[in-house]
């Protein structure tokens, strides 16, 4: 048997480079093209779709388009072609809620008013326009008729047993009833044609803040109308 020659040294490295190089060799290579299959980065896939989505979508003109107004604290919708009809909406809109002309009851088909047959049409008006100071008011709203009718005749009893002038009677609008507004109508009815119309100089709707078509101011006079004089002028 042939002897090697020994060195005397242990070199446990020796063959290292070869096993480096078999190593290398097993690595799978790199593609050099990205797999169709991977999955796209995150953020991606949702940016693709919204493009695709998008392709066919013109830009809207920037005629006739509403946008927030640029007066601070506004959130007042404004038209930049003020000459339309919208436009012009939108301007009377801007001025009711900013500076609050524009809107009266008394324009609204809800509006009621009324006045003792000598009296000047006037004093409903200037009674619509808070001219008179209210002095006691009852809220009817949610009664049925006949609790109206007894709170009613008990508040104006009272009332002109204690020399007042001006009321407010809140009856609201009647917005549910399937036809006319129920006790609306019964206050016009009892201030017309019931036993307190010859106390009543005038009445009409109220202002906004007092209820507006849902209340009624009455005016009441000092003392009621005689039958003599109510026969005489044909009342």
């Amino acid at each position: 048997m042939k002897k090697t020659k020994s060195s005397g040294f242990n070199t446990p490295f020796q063959n290292l480079s070869g096993v480096i190089k078999n190593q290398d060799k097993a690595k799978p290579s790199t593609p050099r093209k990205s797999d169709p299959s991977a999955s796209p980065p995150e953020g991606q896939e949702d940016t693709g779709l919204f493009i695709k989505a998008m392709e066919n979508v013109k830009p809207l003109s920037r005629k006739n388009v509403i946008v927030k107004s640029a007066t601070p604290g506004s959130e007042l919708l404004k038209v930049n072609d003020v000459g339309t009809e919208d436009g012009e909406t939108l301007r009377k809109l801007r001025q009711l809620i900013d500076k609050g002309p524009g809107f009266t009851v008394s324009s609204t088909p809800e509006y009621m008013e009324g006045t003792e047959h000598q009296v000047h049409p006037e004093i409903s008006r200037k009674l619509h326009r808070g001219k008179f100071s209210i002095q006691a008011h009852i809220d009817l709203h949610g009664m049925t008729v006949l609790e109206a009718r007894a709170q009613f005749d008990d508040f104006l009893t009272r009332s002109i047993a204690n020399n007042l002038r001006t009321l407010l009677v809140i009856h609201g609008r009647g917005l549910s009833s399937s036809k006319e507004p129920v006790l609306k109508s019964k206050v016009y009815e009892w201030l017309t044609k019931g036993p307190w119309r010859k106390y009543v100089i005038a009445f009409s709707s109220a202002r906004s803040v007092d209820g507006g078509p849902g209340a009624t101011y009455i005016l009441l006079r000092k003392s009621p109308l005689t039958n003599k004089y109510r026969k005489k002028h044909k009342i």
